[in-house]
Formats: structure tokens, sequence, C-alpha cells
């Protein structure tokens, strides 16, 4: 989204929030920030931006200063060619900390943010004072075995929609480089249509303005091939997490109970030495838009 967007929108949101561009780790990122008190990152993913939180900055900002960013590749930030790595995203976040003069924050991801937000923590222990989680942690050898077909006795009769798990085709596609720039161009608002329908619980929980500032936040070739790039990491991503320690810091991982909690609950407490998993209920994956109140209770509680 272009400058004058991302000012609009975060002068839309009740905390004060304004619009900023900040140079570090040899990359310009954009950032909302708004609010009192302790800070608190949120971290984003893929197909959408800092405007995912939308719902949910206000109430933080109660709180806490609320800084929403933009990943490398993502919305207002700047896409270059590499840098794509968790553990490179992370010290963009660590990096930018530093650069609004904080020694340590709260940091909450989702998606892609999710796994940025880990490596953060575990790379910057120093940084990160309590890390939440949503519906994603960082990649690790269980990605390996997820699936992209389901088996003959699971019935679903080619629709991946009729089944009773996810299937991760965009995981996949994502991978191939150069081609699905030149296949999306112009089906921005189709495949994100497309995407949003099969990871939510209820579709309507985002609306058309918010698909339609997403699909233009992703109407360039750069953009598409920066997004896929998150993707196209992830075995160096799974070899940078094994020297990965137990997290020290408090750990709140929160997961749709229609998305990806149990996954959580049976990965993620061997991760760290407190770590709490916790249920969305009547959730898909896209926990901030289709649950706002319950995550706004879970991240004010873990966080206070």
């Amino acid at each position: 989204m272009d400058a004058a967007t991302n000012a609009a929108l975060a002068e839309s949101l009740e905390g004060g929030f304004t619009s900023h561009l900040a140079e570090v780790n040899g990359i310009r990122l954009h950032y909302v920030e708004g609010g009192q008190g302790d800070p608190l990152v949120l971290l984003g993913g893929w197909p959408q931006t800092w405007w995912q939180f939308n719902k949910i900055m206000p109430a933080l900002a109660r709180d806490h200063r609320v800084i929403a960013v933009d990943l490398r590749g993502m919305g207002g930030s700047e896409k270059p060619a590499t840098g794509y790595v968790k553990k490179t995203m992370a010290r963009d976040i660590h990096e930018l900390v530093r650069h609004l003069g904080h020694d340590r924050v709260h940091v909450a991801g989702h998606d892609i943010g999710a796994m940025v937000a880990q490596s953060m923590a575990a790379n910057h222990p120093e940084t990160v004072q309590k890390l939440a989680l949503l519906d994603v942690h960082h990649p690790d050898e269980t990605l390996t075995g997820l699936t992209l077909l389901p088996r003959p006795d699971q019935h679903v009769d080619g629709d991946l929609t009729a089944g009773s798990r996810t299937y991760l085709w965009w995981f996949a596609f994502n991978q191939v480089r150069g081609l699905p720039e030149k296949l999306l161009a112009g089906r921005e608002r189709d495949w994100i249509d497309a995407l949003f329908d099969y990871m939510l619980l209820d579709p309507r929980s985002i609306g058309d303005r918010d698909r339609d500032l997403y699909a233009r936040a992703y109407s360039s070739p750069d953009a598409v091939r920066a997004g896929n790039a998150w993707y196209q990491t992830f075995t160096q991503d799974i070899e940078d997490g094994k020297d990965h320690g137990p997290l020290s810091m408090p750990v709140l991982a929160l997961g749709g109970d229609h998305s990806n909690y149990s996954f959580l609950a049976s990965v993620l407490p061997g991760k760290g030495t407190d770590v709490r998993v916790e249920a969305i209920k009547d959730s898909g994956h896209y926990l901030p838009e289709e649950q706002p109140e319950a995550v706004v209770r879970s991240l004010t509680e873990f966080f206070a």
C-alpha cells in the first residue's frame, strides 16, 4: 500500500496511530504506532499487511505502545531481492525496536509474522520480554510431514475444502520462482478470496474493503515475489531453527479451534520453559479478524 493509504488507515484507528518509515538493517521498514504503555510489536503474515491487526490495535493501545510492522517484503516496506530467512527478518525487527528507543518489548506474531517473532525471541532474547504466537510457529522438521493431498480414505472427491483438515497448496505454489508473478497478475482479488474463504471459518469476518486493500498490496510482481520468498527460505529456516535453544521468556500460543490449535499444542510445549497453548473458539486461521475480542482478552491478560 502507498504512503497516503497507510497514513489514512492509521489515522482511522482509535489510539492516536500514525504511519512511519525507518531505515534499519539495510532496509526501509514501514510501521504504524500508537497508544501508551509497555511496547508491544505486532507482526503479520501472508497475504496481508499490518492492517490485519486493525480490529485489535485500538483495544491493545489502551495499555501498550502498539507497533504494527510491515515485514521485509510486505505492504509499505521495502521488497529487496534477498534477506527473507526468518533470522534476517527477525534482525530487522530487533533493530527497529532499538531504533525506536526500546530495550525490551512484547512481541506477537501471526502466520509468517509468528515465525519471525519466534526467531527474534530465539536470536535476540534480551529484546523480547514475552512472546505470543498466533496459529503458527517457526519452521521445523514437522513441516516436512505436512501433506498437500488427502488420503484416498478421506473421501473428499478432489475438493480440498470438503476435508476435516487444511491442505497447504500455497506452500508448494509459492516455492515456484518467477511463475506466480505472471499467473497472478490482474487476478489479485481472485486468489485473495480463494485463500481467505478456504482458511476462514466465517468468510464474512474479512470484508470486501479489507480484501481490496490486501489485493492492492499484492498487485505488483515485486510484492508477489517477496511474499513467495518468505516460503522459499523454509529449508534454511528449519536448519537455523536447530540452533534455537529453549525459549526462556513466557510464551503464549493461540490456535484456532478450526485451524492449528491441536498442532501447536503437540509441538510448542517442547520449545520453551514456560509455554501455554490456548484454543480460540469458533475460529479458523485469521484469529485477529475472526475473533478479535477473544484475542484481545488473551493477549491483554498475558502481556499484563
